[in-house]
């Protein structure tokens, strides 16, 4: 499918690695020019011209955290205008609520709810003078699903979710739009370190443990960066402008919900 946004320029935060690095993959598939993020900079640049070679496309690396105001001005200096932006933000690591400070506190909303609503901030009213945008946020299935030990991360994004609920709904008009995307269990460095933590708190190995997990999810298996990107760049094609402000499970039917 021609997904209809070839040309277009796109920012895809943290996608060094993992989940964005398969929505920058696809991007850049769809003919997007399409800035690649990471605090890394060797492996930043590394991915920007793994997925130059894939696809063809022009990529560029930006070595920065967005989460600073440093780290968004040096994403802009790259890519003014952009017309798609995907945020994505590494989430605070597992831990007993009970251990986190109030600067643990404060960090791990300023990561996954105020770093991503000062980024829309910076790029939706330009993407509504253009009448073209689309935003695409990643969260967790956390927001519907607790998960133990994840109640920092699970919180910042759920507010992340409703603050930009009505947001969302202001920009519809002028085919600006603006959805989540809520991962499951995918197979990512994330995922395997979260496994890491239920191995040593169980006192099993890390294999018994992937096992478990893997046994919880009706599909059978984890997924995929790659399948997770190609619903991404869905979302930010021009057959997408009639969806906003949804949130869409990509779990292997682990969410049990029929709502």
């Amino acid at each position: 499918m021609d997904l209809g946004i070839s040309g277009r320029k796109a920012i895809v935060c943290a996608s060094s690695r993992g989940l964005g690095k398969g929505c920058a993959l696809n991007l850049a598939r769809a003919g997007c020019a399409v800035i690649v993020n990471g605090r890394d900079e060797a492996v930043t640049r590394a991915t920007a011209e793994e997925i130059a070679r894939a696809t063809g496309a022009t990529v560029t690396a930006i070595a920065a955290d967005v989460s600073t105001p440093e780290g968004q001005a040096a994403l802009f200096a790259a890519c003014p205008a952009p017309d798609i932006l995907v945020n994505n933000n590494a989430g605070p690591p597992r831990r007993d609520y009970r251990e986190l400070s109030r600067a643990d506190i404060l960090q791990g909303v300023i990561q996954n709810m105020v770093t991503p609503i000062e980024l829309i901030q910076k790029v939706a009213d330009g993407m509504a003078a253009r009448r073209f945008g689309r935003i695409v946020n990643i969260t967790s299935l956390s927001v519907y699903n607790a998960v133990a030990g994840l109640d920092l991360s699970s919180g910042a994004r759920a507010g992340l979710t409703a603050f930009l609920a009505g947001v969302a709904r202001t920009y519809a008009s002028d085919n600006v739009t603006i959805n989540n995307i809520l991962p499951g269990k995918m197979d990512t460095d994330r995922l395997r370190s979260g496994l890491s933590f239920t191995a040593e708190r169980l006192d099993i190995s890390p294999d018994e443990a992937m096992r478990r997990e893997i046994a919880t999810i009706p599909a059978g298996r984890l997924g995929t960066a790659d399948e997770f990107g190609a619903l991404c760049a869905f979302l930010c094609s021009v057959h997408a402008g009639y969806i906003t402000g949804r949130n869409f499970l990509v779990d292997g039917g682990l969410n049990p919900s029929a709502f």
